[in-house]
């Protein structure tokens, strides 16, 4: 089996097992749980950017300009947020004069993680085809690192597409759609990997700052409307949970 056949089948593999994965485990915890679960949505996405995504920009890239980039992404995640926000008050009842159903924000939150998820993804392709390039051992244990990152932050991903208001179709579909990227970015670092490595800070650290602005701008505002103790300490469990859950597979995966 070539280089590059290895590189497609674990990057489809990988993209697809995670996707379907996390899905699953959704889908059995109960669509009626998803305003409750998103606070372990919020951790997820706290987890996997400031212990996995950013430590890994920094450990590659110059540390001012990943800020930089971090600063960037963000404000530019606002502007896209703007974007949507228009289109609904020209096309729609506008957010500001309407008070939506809960668990559905018009899609806003959802298209914030896509879009990150897509840039993360693309980025995981290219590590699979760089530890690939060296040996075919280092390229199965990457690709099996990166799948038992992805869990987790898929759950997040799926529960926050659903607490959007997409359909469980829908959101599998386009959560798989956003796999696809790793194929993307597996291919073409394959081909020009000395290329593709200058982008690779850059794109993490877009990718980071889509997950830390769904989590603090979009999400973390709707558990402040349960000010009980025991919704309190439920959401900082859960949190919890969801930043413990990146750790843990850290740690066994040895990184």
């Amino acid at each position: 089996m070539s280089t590059l056949a290895w590189i497609i089948a674990v990057s489809l593999a990988g993209g697809v097992l995670s996707v379907v994965a996390a899905a699953g485990m959704s889908v059995a915890l109960g669509v009626h749980r998803i305003n409750v679960l998103i606070s372990y949505a919020i951790g997820a996405l706290l987890g996997a950017a400031f212990l996995e995504i950013l430590p890994h920009a920094l450990e590659h890239g110059d540390p001012h300009r990943i800020a930089g980039t971090v600063l960037f992404g963000i404000l530019a995640f606002f502007v896209l947020e703007k974007l949507v926000l228009w289109r609904h008050c020209h096309h729609d009842h506008c957010e500001a004069h309407e008070a939506h159903a809960p668990g559905n924000d018009h899609g806003r939150s959802g298209l914030m993680i896509l879009v990150g998820d897509t840039f993360h993804n693309f980025v995981d392709g290219i590590l699979i085809a760089a530890a690939f390039l060296q040996s075919t051992e280092l390229g199965i244990v990457t690709g099996l690192a990166i799948i038992a990152h992805e869990i987790p932050q898929e759950v997040g991903d799926y529960l926050i597409l659903l607490h959007s208001g997409y359909s469980k179709l829908r959101a599998l579909v386009y959560n798989l759609l956003s796999s696809l990227a790793t194929l993307v970015g597996a291919t073409l670092a394959y081909l020009a990997l000395s290329e593709m490595q200058e982008w690779i800070p850059s794109l993490l650290g877009l990718a980071a700052a889509s997950m830390i602005y769904v989590a603090v701008a979009d999400l973390i505002p709707g558990l402040h409307k349960r000010t009980e103790l025991k919704a309190t300490i439920q959401q900082v469990s859960l949190i919890g949970l969801g930043i413990a859950s990146i750790a843990i597979v850290q740690a066994l995966v040895g990184e």
